[in-house]
């Protein structure tokens, strides 16, 4: 196949991209610095500038959609927020008008979202049938969602990723986690009992590939472990891991000084489930985080 990669540099796409290139497909990535994605991608993979000059997708056979402003690195001001939703929105938007203006357009749009859609939903068990609480973290995605599903049709499937914090040992959130550890000053974030949905990055670049190769799944999907945990076991886990000490509460008036608004972010949490990717016989490697956690750090 063809694929049309937006993200390709970010954590996802980086791993994603060497298992599309073994299975054997054609890679073109959309980026916004082509020097600098050429120095960090394959050389297989075709760049384009952007999607500007495209008057449809005709020949491209499924679409990851994955790119969007990194949520958690800045202060949620109001400009900032706009940032995160137009970044998301807007490219969002541009595809799936492309899709529409195709005469042959992609089987597949594969897009980006993330368990921010069910917002803090404290001790519920969430499932992809369950709505979302009013706040900012639903609005964005839940906007970026619905664009997305204005490309389905009955010749292009649209899939949707609500993905969970995803563990790598080359970025990601965890490399923000792992420094106040290894200084020994680790430990718990406020209560320690919001849970965290989290997916090893082996798990969420093989979930794509499944969604990408079986044709009949559509829809929102949970890209996370089935064992979510909460702040508090995380913490404990990580610090078992990095061979250091856990036991330093961050208080959440702390959090909320130093993050403003965007500290629901780890304050806040979300016992989901991936419900709808076992039912249709996707096999997680990594379901314990000790194991998991023991792999990438």
């Amino acid at each position: 196949m063809h694929i049309l990669l937006t993200g390709g540099t970010g954590l996802i796409g980086r791993h994603l991209i060497p298992r599309l290139l073994e299975a054997g497909h054609d890679i073109s990535v959309v980026t916004r610095d082509v020097g600098a994605a050429r120095e960090r991608l394959d050389e297989r993979v075709n760049l384009w500038s952007g999607l500007a000059q495209q008057r449809d997708l005709n020949g491209i056979d499924a679409v990851i959609n994955l790119a969007g402003e990194p949520i958690a690195d800045k202060r949620w001001s109001e400009t900032q927020k706009q940032q995160l939703c137009e970044s998301r929105w807007q490219l969002t938007e541009r595809i799936a008008s492309l899709i529409n203006a195709s005469s042959a357009p992609p089987a597949v749009l594969i897009s980006g979202s993330a368990t921010g859609y069910y917002g803090d939903t404290g001790e519920l068990v969430l499932t992809e049938e369950d709505q979302g609480q009013e706040e900012f973290t639903h609005t964005l995605c839940a906007r970026w969602e619905a664009l997305a599903l204005t490309a389905a049709s009955d010749r292009t499937r649209v899939c949707l990723l609500r993905t969970g914090v995803v563990l790598s040992h080359d970025g990601g959130a965890l490399a923000k986690m792992k420094l106040p550890f290894r200084l020994g000053i680790g430990g718990p974030i406020g209560s320690g009992k919001q849970y965290m949905p989290w997916i090893h990055i082996e798990d969420m670049v093989s979930a794509i590939m499944w969604l990408l190769n079986n044709p009949h799944l559509r829809g929102p999907f949970n890209l996370v472990a089935p064992y979510a945990v909460r702040n508090e076991q995380f913490a404990a886990m990580l610090g078992h891991a990095l061979h250091r000490p856990a036991f330093m509460r961050t208080p959440a008036s702390a959090i909320k000084l130093m993050m403003g608004e965007s500290s629901v972010l780890v304050l806040g949490g979300q016992h989901v489930l991936p419900k709808r990717l076992q039912e249709s016989g996707f096999n997680f490697k990594w379901y314990q985080l000790d194991e998991a956690l023991a792999d990438v750090v």
